[in-house]
Formats: structure tokens, sequence, C-alpha cells
């Protein structure tokens, strides 16, 4: 309850954000999230959503939102973020890789939150040699870039 009245009375004076977004997601019941060995994407799921409640509750941004998550990762988690952060093809064909990233997309909103950006980074990702080939062409539909990436691949 304290808490509860120190938080309202910092509102009042503008002092919220005093402390890390990592500090303030910790001292307000988010946990730390290390992965789950072998998959179980809805434990990472209802984390996200306890996670963003909080972030909510105490009006982050959405830079500060994806600050905080990233803050919070450890290990096997981490890893992964590090891997969704670069989103690149690799040795993936396109319609793997397509998969992938709009897997991934939806654990980063504020990264690809319009379509525009969603093809930006899609491009971006992309291996060299149909990089060359589509980012040119300016796509910015992502079910026209998809099909464009796929026709350009084979």
């Amino acid at each position: 309850m304290l808490r509860v009245l120190e938080w309202v009375a910092g509102a009042s004076t503008g002092s919220v954000a005093r402390g890390s977004i990592s500090e303030r997601l910790l001292s307000n019941g988010a946990g730390v999230f290390r992965g789950i060995p072998g998959g179980a994407p809805d434990v990472a799921k209802y984390w996200l959503e306890a996670v963003e409640q909080i972030m909510d509750d105490l009006d982050c941004t959405v830079e500060q939102k994806l600050k905080g998550v990233v803050s919070l990762l450890r290990d096997e988690a981490y890893q992964w973020w590090l891997t969704v952060r670069e989103g690149t093809q690799g040795n993936k064909s396109v319609a793997e890789y397509e998969a992938e990233f709009l897997r991934l997309s939806r654990y980063i909103r504020g990264i690809v939150a319009t379509d525009y950006e969603h093809c930006v980074r899609f491009e971006d990702g992309l291996q060299n040699e149909l990089r060359v080939l589509i980012t040119p062409q300016r796509e910015r539909d992502f079910a026209t870039l998809i099909e464009k990436a796929k026709i350009a691949e084979e």
C-alpha cells in the first residue's frame, strides 16, 4: 500500500520516472525471463503479457517497453533476442524466413509496427543476393514483397 501511495505522490510531482526501466519493472512485480529449453511458447507469451500490463500501468513509451523487456531477458531468452534483433534469412528459404519473421514479429511490435517497417525489416534480413534484387523495387506491401522475394529466389 505504501508503494502505491508513493507512486501516486510521485505521479503528481512528476518524479515517477526515477530509476531505470528495469528497476521500475522489477519493483512492480515483473520477473526476469530465462527462456524455456525445448520451446513452450505459451510460457513466453504469458510472461510478456504480464510485463506489458505492468508497463501499461507505468505509462511506458514504446521505446521504454522495448528496452524494459530486453532488460529482463537472461540466458537462452537473451540469446533468442539477439537473433530476433538481427532478423536475417541465413540459410533458410524465403518461405521459411517469412514464417520465422512473422512468428517473431509478434514479440517486437514496437519495432515493426507498420507495414512499411515490416517490409524494410524483412528486406534488411534477406540474403545479400536477394536483397540487391528486391530492395530497389521499394515494395511496401508485405504480401507483394514476399511474392517478389520468392520469385527472385527461384
